[in-house]
This record gives structure tokens, sequence and C-alpha cells, in this order.
């Protein structure tokens, strides 16, 4: 293994994780800021790591992934709690809605941040500079994926929860009630899309805005 292949390794991981417990950290610093201390007391606003690893979402699914040959990896970090009671009773259904979107946000930030800074190392002389490159350019690749995937709405991700929220504070209850009932089969529905050929049509935005960042 050549030293581009390592940086390549080290760059994809540092990249996946920053966006990955990010996302996470965020729900739960916006929840503090509606007085919900439940992912504050559980110590998971820190930026260790290791309290936001999921066991299948942060090792397993990205390691099958990496030694399978896939072209990118994905994956998920612990989700932060969150007492939406809290947030609903001091924030309405308006700091609800920006609980949900939060970690979205985040990702769509540092994705378009990260093209920013990608014009500076496009033509890397150094191995610093190669590693700033890689370590950039899949952050935007990763936080773009997280940021448009978690969007959809379908249960469990964050759009799903969004949209439930939107729906009830303008009087569409039956919306919310369905996204509800639905929610036991989202990871169902979700394997369904990814693995037809719906998924040329699930993904294409993602290919959109990449494509854009980079």
């Amino acid at each position: 293994m050549d030293i581009v292949e390592i940086i390549k390794i080290i760059s994809m991981i540092l990249a996946l994780m920053i966006a990955i417990i990010g996302h996470e950290i965020m729900h739960g610093l916006s929840a503090y800021k509606y007085g919900d201390v439940t992912a504050k007391n559980a110590g998971r606003l820190s930026i260790n790591p290791i309290v936001h690893i999921d066991i299948v979402g942060t090792i397993i699914v990205p390691a099958i992934l990496f030694f399978s040959g896939a072209p990118f990896l994905f994956g998920w970090a612990k989700p932060v709690p969150v007492n939406i009671k809290t947030v609903l009773n001091n924030g309405g259904y308006n700091g609800a809605i920006a609980v949900s979107l939060a970690g979205i946000a985040y990702n769509f930030f540092l994705a378009a941040v990260f093209s920013l800074l990608l014009v500076f190392f496009k033509n890397p002389n150094s191995i610093i500079q190669l590693f700033l490159f890689a370590f950039i350019a899949q952050s935007i690749i990763y936080n773009t994926v997280l940021g448009v995937f978690n969007l959809y709405p379908i249960p469990p991700l964050d759009g799903s929860h969004a949209l439930s929220y939107i729906c009830q504070k303008y009087g569409f209850y039956k919306i919310a009630q369905f996204l509800d009932s639905i929610s036991r089969y989202g990871m169902v529905i979700l394997i369904l899309i990814i693995a037809t050929p719906l998924s040329k049509y699930f993904f294409a935005p993602i290919g959109f805005l990449i494509e854009l960042f980079l």
C-alpha cells in the first residue's frame, strides 16, 4: 500500500467521522437551545468520537463497504437523545423543525465551506497538500450524501420528522399520522428503494450537488 492510498483511506475515515458525528451533535445542540438537556447530560455534546460510535453504523458498515471495494464509505453515529416534548414546550413546532433539520443544515454548511476551500488545493504539490485536497474532497462528498439522504421524508430520516412537525403546525394532521404509521416500515422502504432501479432517481440529487460543489 503506497502513501497515496494511505492518505486516501485516512481522509475518507476522518471526513466520514466529522460528517456523521457533527450531524448528531447539532441535533443535541439545537435541542439544548430549546431547554432540552438530555443530550448534554448524556455526554453527547462532546466532540469525543468514542461517545458517538455506533457499532454497526460507525464500524461494521463502513468496514464492509471498504473491504468490498465500494466507491465510497457510508455510515452513521449513535443517535443523540432528544426530549422532543421539552423542545415543543419551549420552542413549539418551529423548535421541533429546527432540531430535526439541524444535522442536515450542518452537513450542507460544511459541504459549501469545503467547496470554497477546494479551490486552494486543486493542484497539490506536497504530501500535506495532497492530504488536505483528499480530505476536503471527501468531506464534500460525505456531507452532501448525508445532507440529501436525511432530507428525504422517509422514516426514520430527519426529513420525515421535519415534515411531520410542519404538517402538525399547519393542521395537516392526517399526513403526520400517515408518516407515523409507516415509521415501522421505514427501513424496509429505504432498502427497497436503494436496491431497485428507483435508486437512480433517489441518488440523482446527490450526484448533482456533488458535481456542483466539486
